[in-house]
């Protein structure tokens, strides 16, 4: 029988009674994502370590599959192999969503570690429900039915800082709105939805209103009051849900860390509720 033990008051939980290398029933897959809806963020200590297949079998138990966007879509980019010995710069290393600068970002992501440093590189977890609840009703009030503009063009000024050139191509993907105040799909809970790596500035505010609006709300994600840290051991599995969590790789190891990721995406239909436009459309049809 499947337990869960809850890390924190707001997120997190350690998972008990399933081996993850054996096929899931549908009973069993039920009850991850029951407790995923509640805790956002489950931790299955000490597995069997994953080959691909059964890493890639495991996460299309629970929904699609996301090839890896910024790396050569192929086998390797369906169960992907994170490789790092000096993670200063990465990408992961803010609190962020995965792939919101898409219109159907992905609904979360499997994650297991392989080969580990002798000390560092957790991962952190924040709620996205607590750090909205944390918001003043007016605060609430206010961002109500604001959007935000998700976009690529961050990540690409950041690589080419590093010499690095982008994988995709910016006009392929023009930047998308999603709502700042989300409401999940499956918990029907408001959460905040804005994050470092991929938004950009609030619609329809004053550019220096938006950016100082926008300043508050990444750095109250940041709050330790919303957080659980997994500091991990080899076969550990992480589970969290990418519309109510936003999680930050810490970058403070020098020694080899190896992780294998597979990123799921919901069968459903839209990943977040609320409007989710290409910005070029939704200024043709608002008139700008």
């Amino acid at each position: 029988m499947i337990r869960f033990t809850p890390l924190t008051g707001v997120i997190g939980a350690d998972v008990h009674g399933i081996d993850l290398s054996q096929p899931l029933s549908d009973e069993a897959v039920g009850e991850i994502l029951g407790g995923l809806g509640e805790y956002s963020v489950l931790f299955f200590r000490e597995q069997p370590v994953l080959s691909r297949p059964q890493h890639l079998a495991l996460g299309a138990r629970f929904g699609d599959i996301e090839p890896a966007p910024f790396h050569p879509q192929d086998e390797s980019s369906l169960a992907l192999l994170l490789d790092q010995t000096d993670p200063r710069g990465s990408q992961a290393a803010n609190f962020h969503s995965d792939n919101t600068f898409r219109p159907r970002p992905p609904m979360g992501a499997l994650l297991q570690a392989h080969v580990l440093p002798s000390r560092g590189g957790d991962t952190c977890f924040a709620s996205l429900y607590a750090a909205y609840e944390a918001l003043s009703d007016r605060m609430q009030a206010y961002l109500e039915g604001l959007d935000a503009y998700h976009s690529l063009a961050p990540m690409a000024a950041r690589l080419a800082t590093q010499g690095v050139k982008l994988g995709l191509r910016l006009e392929d993907w023009p930047p998308v709105r999603h709502p700042v105040i989300a409401v999940h799909p499956r918990t029907g809970r408001k959460h905040l939805n804005v994050n470092r790596n991929w938004t950009t500035h609030i619609a329809d505010l004053p550019d220096q209103e938006s950016a100082s609006v926008l300043r508050f709300l990444l750095e109250h994600v940041k709050n330790p009051d919303f957080q659980v840290r997994l500091r991990w051991n080899v076969g550990d599995v992480a589970f969290w849900d990418n519309w109510a969590a936003q999680h930050h790789a810490v970058a403070d190891y020098r020694e080899r860390r190896v992780m294998q990721r597979v990123s799921i995406l919901a069968r459903e239909g839209p990943a977040i509720q609320g409007a989710v436009r290409p910005a070029r459309e939704a200024a043709l049809s608002e008139g700008r």
